[in-house]
């Protein structure tokens, strides 16, 4: 202890305790990553209240923009405190999934143009029928619902990503067009409005192959990876419709198996959402689409342990 009743460690001993090494923790203090490390000849002292520093070079293979990494910190701690809270029981678990659900689906399905409420869609997950709206809106809600519990059921199952499930999934979003039902497209198509245009039908199943491996033998941190590969699911286009419902089921299947919780882009931000696709095919921009998934995480995330305490 020092004199001014501060305990402080050698830079080898702080090395054995952040399980690095002792060059490196002298690294960090000559950078002056570690606040209050103060020099002593050619020795360092490290206050034993230190915080091991985020390492960069991880962030960057992580695939971690810089301008991202203290928001991605923020996740990463919130969801470290959510494992650490006592375990839900049963009741309590289902009433938080169920809320989520009913929002997730009704904003998902908003997106692309279902015209159910909130309140409608959730009566409709309950088995009820809005007799002013069309079959066609009714199904969409169940089907997506039906998609996400096969999504929660394939991620406890700890199988690996698939072309076969893929399709599934999409077979179960889009319950109103049976003949198109987990079916690659066979036609070209043009997204009205998109500055990008999604490949020639050949070229469909080869990219789907290698959108699969690519996902299999991914490093990137969980929502990066889910950035990415969802803004390349919806490029490739790879079904006729329900592409952008199975795409952000996707993205929330590469959250939810690395233990995050599951997105909801909200129907008032899809203006955002839209503009974040053609920033990424004018100019190679991710951040924008980071950012939206991000903000979503952390906020669903503070919501939960807002919810239970």
């Amino acid at each position: 202890m020092n004199e001014d009743g501060i305990v402080y460690l050698s830079s080898e001993e702080t090395a054995s305790r952040w399980g690095i090494s002792d060059r490196r923790v002298r690294v960090l203090c000559e950078n002056g990553q570690i606040p209050g490390a103060i020099r002593s000849g050619k020795l360092w002292k490290i206050p034993v209240s230190a915080e091991k520093p985020r390492d960069g070079r991880t962030m960057r293979r992580l695939g971690i923009p810089s301008a991202m990494r203290g928001v991605i910190e923020e996740i990463d701690a919130l969801k470290d405190r959510l494992a650490a809270k006592r375990p839900l029981t049963d009741g309590e678990r289902e009433q938080l999934r169920n809320a989520f659900l009913v929002d997730y689906t009704y904003s998902s399905n908003a997106i692309e143009g279902n015209t159910l409420t909130l309140s409608e869609t959730a009566m409709v997950l309950a088995g009820m029928t809005i007799g002013e709206k069309p079959l066609k809106d009714h199904l969409e809600a169940t089907g997506h619902r039906d998609a996400f519990c096969f999504l929660e059921d394939f991620v406890k199952s700890g199988e690996a990503v698939s072309e076969s499930f893929v399709r599934q999934l999409h077979a179960l979003v889009l319950a109103d067009k049976p003949m198109d039902r987990g079916v690659y497209r066979r036609i070209p198509v043009i997204i009205t409005g998109a500055v990008h245009t999604p490949p020639q039908p050949y070229m469909v199943a080869p990219m789907m192959e290698e959108w699969v491996r690519d996902l299999l033998s991914t490093r990137h941190h969980p929502l990066v990876a889910a950035t990415e590969f969802h803004i390349r699911f919806e490029a490739i286009h790879p079904f006729i419709d329900g592409n952008g419902r199975t795409g952000r089921l996707l993205a929330n299947f590469i959250l939810m198996r690395s233990g995050y919780l599951p997105v909801s882009i909200k129907y008032e931000n899809r203006r955002a959402y839209y503009d974040a696709f053609t920033s990424y095919h004018k100019d190679g921009d991710l951040l924008s689409m980071l950012a939206i998934f991000a903000e979503r995480e952390r906020q669903r995330l503070s919501d939960y342990l807002a919810a239970i305490g």
